[in-house]
């Protein structure tokens, strides 16, 4: 059994073959797809989705700080009224992106530390996105830790040192495509930090895995991550799939 942790399987660019995209992933073994939300824009396509495939997609609910903009206390305030509705598996994906705005820093840093609060008071874990902002990321973090604190880094791509810092944090590192490619540099000591604290992840439609980086990216991609993680930690493929799996279940109590 094979967990994907982090696919946006509502997106666009699946709306053309989204049905076949899912038995393909279902077929390399994949049965169990983990839905981060980004805004209120997308709410409609996740319920969607997860309507039609009951039994093996489960839904997030949380602001992507990308999408806190202006309006980021009216998302917030629609994350809140869903999660007080009904049940999500996680809060996210949550957390700071300094990579293409910086001028919605402390909003961001808001949306943030209210989300997991609310994952904290709901018993949810968090997943975090991190673009450019580890040291922002980790002071948020330092000032919530604790063992209601508990998630996944989505995609990371820090050093062994920043690894080490956010599994203190009771974070289990999503490892995906990045793994595979020649500048990705985690390769170099993810031989280093035990695989327990490991989740695979492919954030499809983005960051396919070699051979298909730059093309769009699906779940089925994610053998080839653990392809990868076979190389790294020279163990089985079956044994990374239960061990990442059984990691998942811990995270995510399904």
């Amino acid at each position: 059994m094979i967990t994907d942790t982090h696919t946006h399987l509502y997106s666009e660019q699946f709306n053309e073959d989204r049905k076949a995209m899912i038995q393909r992933a279902k077929d390399a073994g994949v049965s169990r797809f983990f839905i981060p939300a980004i805004d209120s824009s997308y709410t409609e396509s996740m319920f969607s989705l997860e309507e039609e495939n009951p039994n093996d997609v489960f839904l997030m609910m949380g602001l992507h700080p990308t999408s806190v903009k202006e309006n980021y206390l009216e998302e917030l305030a629609h994350v809140k009224e869903w999660i007080d509705q009904r049940d999500f598996y996680a809060i996210g994906e949550i957390g700071i992106d300094l990579y293409w705005d910086k001028s919605f820093l402390q909003q961001q840093q808001e949306a943030f530390r209210t989300q997991i609060k609310w994952a904290k008071e709901k018993n949810l874990p968090i997943v975090i996105h991190c673009r450019d902002a580890f040291d922002e990321i980790f002071k948020v973090l330092e000032s919530e830790k604790g063992n209601d604190l508990r998630g996944v880094f989505h995609c990371f791509t820090g050093t062994l040192e920043q690894a080490k810092q956010a599994i203190s944090y009771n974070m289990k590192l999503g490892i995906g495509g990045v793994a595979t490619f020649k500048n990705g540099k985690i390769d170099k000591f993810l031989h280093e930090i035990d695989l327990n604290h490991i989740v695979l992840e492919t954030d499809a439609p983005y960051l396919a895995p070699k051979p298909f980086r730059g093309k769009r990216n699906e779940s089925a991609y994610i053998t080839n991550v653990i392809d990868k993680l076979v190389d790294i930690y020279n163990i089985s493929y079956e044994e990374i799939a239960k061990v990442t799996t059984e990691n998942s279940k811990e995270v995510f109590g399904i």
